[in-house]
Order: structure tokens, then sequence, then C-alpha cells
């Protein structure tokens, strides 16, 4: 069993919820990147979502261009990243992590390297952004031969047809994003979520994360009575942008601890 599959059955015995932040690997810098890691667990993360910095992420708003742009200037790479994952199952062997990027790293690397080397150090899910399942089926044959959940996105916009195909070559979990548009972007709709989950659901049996626009508690909270996992990532990557070196693990760890709270309550 995946140490994600794991962590979602426990959270559903206890009836609570998953909260999943997301922030950009390399960002503030390299060094940081770890203890950032184990302040979030220890905070009340239960997976994250580790993002792969990359000169041109798409999908993404300017909050967390802007950290990719930091990464990349401070040398972080793929391999890098993977080393850093590494680093972080030196002393935490339970919490799941999700790298979360684009394709073209993976790409240049070799999408048996990386899987290889995911599994030797303790990725536990792979979601990219820019694979849509009907590209997706040779990553889908790496992953899931070393072990790896391949993670997908599903939009407000997404037909039946493509949902069907999801639930077919989705393991961890499904990624909902909740609003159009990119990351950071917009206000959200709470009440096309709740329309649009029971769709999804018909279809999809594993855990459903909505992320996208959950910028505080009171949307975290709400977002919670809804859906398995709430995903928050602009707002914990300005957050860091916000803060210097010296003061980045407290201002995140604070955070984390107001989401955490916001997501129990649900």
């Amino acid at each position: 069993m995946s140490r994600i599959q794991t962590t979602f059955d426990k959270l559903q015995q206890h009836n609570r919820r998953a909260l999943i932040p997301f922030f950009t690997a390399g960002d503030p810098s390299p060094a940081m990147t770890v203890p950032l890691l184990h302040a979030m667990v220890a905070a009340g993360a239960d997976v994250i979502e580790l993002g792969v910095p990359f000169s041109d992420p798409m999908a993404d708003g300017p909050t967390i261009q802007r950290a990719s742009e930091r990464s990349l200037k401070q040398g972080t790479s793929l391999r890098g990243v993977l080393d850093m994952v590494a680093e972080f199952r030196l002393q935490d062997n339970s919490t799941p992590i999700v790298l979360m990027g684009y394709g073209n790293p993976i790409e240049a690397m070799g999408w048996e390297v990386f899987a290889r080397r995911c599994a030797e150090v303790g990725v536990d899910g792979v979601l990219t952004v820019d694979f849509p399942p009907e590209e997706s089926h040779e990553a889908f044959e790496h992953l899931q031969r070393h072990g790896i959940d391949p993670i997908f996105l599903l939009a407000p916009t997404t037909l039946e047809a493509r949902i069907e195909q999801v639930a077919k070559l989705a393991r961890g979990y499904v990624y909902y994003v909740s609003l159009k548009g990119v990351t950071g972007s917009g206000n959200l709709d709470l009440s096309a979520i709740e329309q649009k989950l029971p769709q999804l659901r018909k279809h999809i049996k594993l855990p459903i994360g909505v992320g996208f626009g959950i910028r505080d508690a009171a949307t975290a909270r709400a977002v919670a009575k809804l859906c398995d996992g709430v995903v928050v990532g602009s707002r914990i990557v300005q957050q860091i942008e916000d803060s210097t070196e010296a003061t980045v693990i407290d201002n995140v760890s604070a955070l984390i601890k107001e989401l955490r709270l916001a997501v129990d309550q649900a």
C-alpha cells in the first residue's frame, strides 16, 4: 500500500480531510527546502506537493512563476529536487511527497530514469501539469512499474469522457482545479464545486483534492466540507516570498497551523 493511500485511509478513519500544501523546491533557497518540508509536516501537513521549477510554468500565476524564477536562478534542477527528497527521507519515511511540474525536465531526463530515481529517493506521486491522459501512456507505464502514483488534474470544463479516462489511470488521489485560470487567480465559487463533485465521484473512487484559489482559512474550511483534501499553493508561496530566510520557517509554520485548524473544523 502506498504512503498516499495509507495517509488518506487513516484520515478517513477519523473523518478528517487532508491538508496538502504546495511550494516550489529551491525557493527561497535550495538549502531551505528540506527544513521547510519538515516544518510543514510538524505544523500539520498530511501530503506535500513539491514543485519542480520550470522556465515556462503555463498553469501557474505570477506568484508561483516568481518562485520558479528564484529557484532556477539558484541552480535548482530536477536531479537536485530528487536529491532533496532523498535527504528528507533520512528523517521522515511516512509523509507522502508528490512532485508537481511540467513534462520538459522529465523528458530530458527520460521517464525510465526519472521513475527509477523517484522510487529510490522516496517520491510517492507525480503530477505533470501538461501531460493529459491521452499522452501519458509511456509515463504511466514507467511510474506504475516503479510504484509511483500518477496523479491527474480535472477542471470545471472537463467532460465526462475525460473524467472516465482519468478514473482508469489515476492513482493516489485526483486533483480538481476549482476554477478556470492559473494558480492563485479568481475567487472560488463554492456552489460550482459542490455541483461538480457528484459528477466526479460517479466515476472516481480515489480521494479528490481541491486546489487553486484557496487563499485563507475560511476558504480552506469551506472547501474541506466538500472534498477529501485541500490543496494550498499560491498562498504558501506568497508567504515564502514575503519572508526572510531567518523568518520563513516560523511564518510558513504559522500559516500551515492556521490552515490545519480550519480544515479540521470542517
